[in-house]
């Protein structure tokens, strides 16, 4: 049965996570290598300031299933809010966990550019409050860098985010490309993970559904 992604359009409130439901479209995939696990529910997560897209999938024996994806949109930056806004992020994630249990999270590592320095330190407070949530929740936290991310879902370590919203919406067979492209991100980031424990060389490995 296909579903249909219901896009909402209204504006989110503040600390309120803004989801996009109605993705529940099963993939097929291959049986991943050394995971004794039966299931295992991850969470993806493209960190940021202004929107934090999230994104749940959960692979079973019979497939992976996309369970719910969206973002978290925080206020502008004005004055001095940034406490407010990190508090913001910081619940917002707190909610989907609560809400969805993943037992591991997946985000985008930290990319510092030589021209914008401090982009890479207000990115790094962002990854801090979203690792804390997750660690108050006891659930782990493992990064994957961006190249990484997009040769695992495009097959090209170089791909736009176009190019990662298509191969996303391919996919899921969606039946239109994931925005924002935040969300699109956040669910490449959750697919890698899977990727990752399918690869026989990997050193990752779950036990009981953590990783170890």
């Amino acid at each position: 049965m296909t579903h249909t992604p219901k896009m909402l359009h209204n504006s989110a409130t503040e600390g309120q996570a803004f989801r996009f439901r109605d993705f529940a479209n099963v993939l097929q995939f291959q049986r991943m290598e050394g995971n004794g696990a039966n299931s295992i529910r991850v969470m993806g997560i493209d960190p940021g300031l202004n929107i934090t897209g999230y994104g749940i999938i959960e692979h079973r024996r019979q497939g992976t299933s996309l369970v719910e994806a969206g973002v978290i949109r925080l206020s502008r930056a004005d004055g001095n809010n940034l406490p407010l806004r990190l508090e913001t992020l910081f619940k917002g994630i707190q909610e989907v966990v609560e809400e969805f249990r993943p037992e591991v999270v997946c985000l985008e590592e930290v990319y510092s550019h030589a021209d914008y320095p401090q982009t890479a330190v207000l990115m790094g407070h962002a990854r801090g409050v979203i690792c804390l949530a997750a660690r108050l929740a006891r659930v782990p936290v493992f990064p994957l860098s961006a190249k990484r991310i997009k040769q695992s879902v495009t097959g090209n370590g170089n791909a736009s985010k176009l190019q990662v919203q298509r191969a996303v919406q391919q996919q899921f067979s969606l039946g239109a490309p994931p925005r924002p492209p935040d969300v699109a991100d956040a669910l490449a980031v959750a697919l890698s993970y899977l990727n990752t424990l399918r690869t026989p060389t990997s050193s990752v490995r779950l036990r009981g559904g953590r990783l170890r």
